[in-house]
C-alpha cells in the first residue's frame, strides 16, 4: 500500500511576499508601501498565513508587532520559494521572447574586467533584444543576491554552497606582495596584512592558505577595490595577496615576494540550484567557457 502523502498547507506566493516583505521593512506601514498594498491587506494576508501554517509568526510587544522565534525560519525558505518562483517566470518568459527578456549577472571586478570584459561586450552586441544588467561586487554579497532572486546569474569564486550550481571556468593564482624594499624574510615574519573584508570569500581562502604557511594574519586595513589594496601596500601600510593582473599593473606596480603563488582559486559560473536553465544564462555561461579555454 502506498504511502500517503503528507497534505501541504495552502500557502499563496502572495503571502509570502507579505512575510519577507514585513521582516525586511522597519515598520509594517512601510511594508505594505513596498508592496503597494494598504496596512490592512498586510495584516490579512499575515494573518491568513499564520493561521494556515498553525504557527505564530507575530507577536506583541506593547502596540508594536514583533517575529517570533519561527518567523525568521519561514521567512528563509518564502524567500528560497520567491526566488525560485522568479526563476520559473523568467524562464517561461524568456523562453516565450526567444532571445529578449532581461538577465541579471553578477560578476566579481576580476571577472568583468581582468577576465571576461571582451566576452560580456559581445554577448551584449550579439543579443541586442536582451536588456543586459551587470552588478560587480564581492562574491559574498553576489551568491547572497542570487539566492535571493535579484540576481540570475554570478560569476565568482568558488564555494561548497550545496544551494547553487557551479559551471568552473578558470583558476587564478594570487601571490604575495610586500611594500618596497622590504626583507621577505621567514612566514612567522609575514605581515601585518591590507586585504578584503570579513565575509568576503577570498579572504577566507588566504587567511587559510597563511595560516598553513605558518605566517600570522593581523590586518590593519581591509577593502573590496584591488587597486585599494595595491596602492596600500605601495605606501607601505602592509602586505597583501592579490592575482598579478591586479597587483602588477600601474601604477602600484608591485612584485611578488616569490615567483610560486601562495594558492589558486577558483571562478566558477554560479546559478540556483532551480533545476530551470535561464536561455540567455546558459549561452552567456557557454560563451564564458569558450573565453576560459582559449585562455589555458
Amino acid at each position: 500500500m502506498a504511502a500517503t502523502r503528507p497534505r501541504l498547507p495552502d500557502i499563496s506566493i502572495t503571502q509570502m511576499e507579505y512575510l519577507v516583505a514585513a521582516q525586511e521593512a522597519t515598520t509594517w506601514a512601510k511594508a505594505a508601501n513596498t508592496l503597494g498594498v494598504s496596512q490592512s491587506a498586510l495584516s490579512q494576508g499575515l494573518a491568513e498565513l499564520q493561521r494556515r501554517l498553525g504557527i505564530e509568526l507575530f507577536a506583541w510587544n506593547g502596540r508594536k508587532r514583533i517575529p517570533t522565534s519561527a518567523a525568521q525560519q519561514v521567512t528563509e525558505h518564502a524567500r528560497r520559494i520567491l526566488a525560485l518562483t522568479s526563476d520559473l517566470s523568467g524562464w517561461a518568459d524568456q523562453v516565450r521572447a526567444g532571445s529578449a527578456g532581461k538577465l541579471r549577472v553578477g560578476m566579481i571586478d576580476a571577472a568583468a574586467v581582468d577576465h571576461f570584459g571582451e566576452t560580456l561586450k559581445e554577448f551584449r552586441e550579439n543579443s541586442p533584444r536582451l536588456d543586459l544588467h551587470i552588478t560587480v561586487g564581492p562574491s559574498g554579497q553576489l551568491l547572497e543576491d542570487l539566492l535571493s532572486g535579484d540576481l540570475d546569474l554570478a560569476v565568482c569564486v568558488a564555494t561548497d554552497a550545496t544551494t547553487f550550481v557551479r559551471v568552473p571556468l578558470l583558476e587564478e593564482a594570487l601571490y604575495i606582495y610586500a611594500p618596497p624594499g622590504t626583507n621577505a624574510s621567514t612566514p612567522q615574519n609575514w605581515g601585518p596584512w591590507v586585504t578584503f573584508p570579513r565575509g568576503s570569500v577570498t579572504r577566507d581562502l588566504i587567511e587559510n592558505a597563511l595560516r598553513s604557511a605558518g605566517a600570522p594574519f593581523d590586518v590593519v586595513a581591509e577593502s573590496n577595490q584591488p587597486e585599494v589594496l595595491s596602492e596600500l601596500v605601495h605606501i607601505g601600510m602592509g602586505w597583501t595577496v592579490l592575482p598579478r593582473m591586479q597587483a602588477e599593473r600601474p601604477p602600484a606596480s608591485l612584485i611578488s615576494i616569490r615567483k610560486a603563488p601562495l594558492l589558486k582559486r577558483v571562478l566558477a559560473a554560479t546559478t540556483r540550484d532551480s533545476g530551470l536553465a535561464i536561455p540567455a544564462a546558459s549561452t552567456l555561461i557557454s560563451n564564458l567557457q569558450q573565453e576560459s579555454a582559449k585562455a589555458t
